[in-house]
């Protein structure tokens, strides 16, 4: 099993009856196949702070619930998050965050269990899928044991990789009464100090379960090196270890035992502490008095790997040189027939300030289009264009830009707050009628639920108009003639505006290709300027003649928008 999928399964054998969440990458699949169980109310919610109070009010309702999202998607939870702490939980309540060392698809690399050590809040991490699954199912049971939330972290590398997982019947668990508890879930200032020292009271018992559950447990090899690691930072010390090594195997991250490491410092001459990204264990061992060598020896940043693990312990090189020689570099770029290409080689030609978003649409960064000035996190571009307008005045110059799923996150309270203090300023919405960049997810404008139900759509134009943005426009991208005019026109407006990019994502299985395009070689001027749109189904050879892969072209037409010269035409049945 993917460990995204063990986790579903867990949930379904656990007896979970709530899903809510925001897809993000590396986590989305665990809920795409909790959907799959009938048993299982699964749903997409706009953002992860709205999942989160949904899992959390199922929770008070008694019933076993989850919410899953990405490392940052946490930083828009944390509002419920640290409050559902001090409140603790009716039914069972389990919120996964999946963290992205590497970076391979985020923004940032930050480290999730430093919100359950703020947040006081349990953390449990599997090193593989029988992990996956089984700490899942632990989770719930420990959740109403003990009162509390738990946090599952997974990893890029858990999340993603398969391995063998044992799969059991579901065990269902009725829906827990209800009882009216104002001191316990509502957190007005009187409660909350009460409440806070019953988190207190809560994490020393846990400390207690994490000293003699095992769950961390201590597999004895035959050297004097000891190592203390958990998630795939063990599964790679085992790895590149093997016998070499006894090992401390954490599977809860949070709280920390004590004299369980003490125990173990003991039986060893040297003592590593092996973890992605930030030293919290490290400081654990070194604040409790335990000698040991961790960021010193460790990168701070970026995957670990057993070769890097054999070289720090063992002084060992592993040559990978002929492999690396071998693998291509396959850079990120937006697909062909990307509907966002023909609205950025748009933006490009006004020469607009160009405050951008998370999504498919921010590889526009790249040459040969590069126009993304900035991008912080989801939302910001809208937020972001406002104060740039306070800033510099100028906003005929400058757009946001963001998808329809990103604007339903967090794009709205922006526009609202642009219509509000007006500014001059032109948001652009890039309706391409599905969650993009994550693996085609729905959401609140696409008319279907996330198991695919017919449900209301968000009317993207009506919702400007409500909040006060009156110059509402759509245009079509892949019409680069008209786009042009018309966002110039925008541009030129005294007002706030919100200008909709329509197409469908070319990838969507309801999206038909067109014939592909060819370049008749005879017109071809070779000026190369159908390349500056960035398609990866058109090169150059050598002496400058433009050829497209017709394996790759999906016949939208946007490069023929390019050519003065005609010399890009349709493929007739003989061509």
């Amino acid at each position: 099993m993917l460990g995204n999928e063990a986790v579903a399964e867990g949930l379904f054998e656990a007896g979970c009856k709530i899903v809510s969440s925001y897809p993000g990458t590396p986590s989305t699949e665990i809920t795409e196949y909790a959907a799959e169980y009938d048993e299982i109310y699964a749903e997409w919610a706009p953002n992860e702070k709205v999942a989160c109070e949904v899992a959390i009010g199922a929770s008070i309702g008694g019933a076993r619930a989850f919410c899953g999202m990405k490392h940052v998607g946490l930083n828009v939870a944390a509002d419920p998050l640290f409050t559902v702490s001090y409140t603790g939980v009716n039914g069972g309540l389990l919120i996964a965050v999946a963290d992205d060392p590497g970076m391979h698809s985020s923004q940032n690399e930050q480290d999730s269990r430093h919100y359950a050590v703020a947040a006081k809040l349990p953390m449990l991490e599997p090193c593989d899928s029988q992990e996956c699954k089984d700490f899942t199912r632990l989770a719930f049971d420990l959740s109403e044991e003990y009162d509390t939330p738990f946090l599952l972290r997974l990893s890029t590398r858990i999340s993603h990789s398969r391995s063998l997982a044992e799969i059991c019947e579901r065990t269902e668990i009725p829906v827990r009464d209800y009882e009216k508890n104002i001191q316990k879930y509502v957190m007005m200032p009187a409660m909350a100090r009460a409440r806070h020292i019953v988190v207190e009271q809560r994490t020393k018992k846990l400390t207690e379960y994490a000293e003699k559950s095992d769950i961390n447990k201590i597999i004895n090899g035959s050297g004097k090196i000891g190592i203390i690691a958990a998630g795939t930072s063990y599964v790679y010390a085992r790895e590149a270890l093997g016998d070499n090594a006894s090992y401390l195997k954490l599977g809860m991250v949070n709280p920390l035992p004590v004299k369980l490491i003490e125990d173990f410092a003991k039986t060893v001459d040297t003592l590593y502490v092996i973890e992605e990204l930030d030293p919290i264990i490290e400081q654990h061992c070194k604040s409790n008095g335990i000698k040991v060598i961790g960021k010193e020896a460790f990168p701070i940043v970026g995957e670990f790997s057993q070769a890097l693990i054999k070289k720090v312990i063992l002084g060992e090189e592993n040559d990978c040189s002929a492999l690396e020689e071998t693998l291509p570099v396959r850079p990120p770029v937006m697909c062909c027939g990307c509907p966002h290409r023909g609205l950025f080689h748009t933006l490009k030609r006004l020469k607009t300030y160009v405050s951008g978003d998370i999504g498919c649409y921010t590889l526009a960064s790249q040459s040969p289009l590069g126009m993304i000035d900035a991008c912080v996190c989801m939302g910001a571009s809208v937020s972001g264009l406002h104060g740039y307008n306070l800033a510099r005045n100028e906003a005929k110059k400058s757009v946001a830009v963001l998808g329809d799923s990103t604007f339903m996150h967090s794009g709205i309270t922006g526009l609202v707050n642009i219509a509000y203090n007006q500014t001059n300023s032109k948001v652009i919405v890039l309706d391409n009628s599905i969650t993009g960049m994550t693996g085609h997810q729905q959401n609140p404008t696409t008319g279907l639920t996330l198991k695919n139900q017919p449900t209301t759509a968000v009317n993207l134009e009506a919702l400007a108009k409500s909040v006060g943005i009156e110059s509402v426009i759509v245009v079509d991208p892949y019409n680069l003639t008209d786009c042009h005019e018309k966002i110039k026109e925008e541009l030129d407006k005294d007002c706030p505006s919100l200008i909709i990019s329509r197409r469908p994502c070319a990838l969507l299985k309801t999206v038909k290709a067109k014939p592909a395009l060819y370049v008749d070689k005879d017109k071809c001027k070779k000026c190369g300027a159908c390349m500056n749109i960035g398609c990866p189904a058109i090169s150059r050879s050598a002496g400058k003649m433009v050829e497209i892969d017709r394996n790759q072209c999906v016949g939208c037409g946007q490069c023929t928008h390019m050519c003065k010269f005609g010399a890009i035409k349709e493929c007739g049945a003989n061509d």
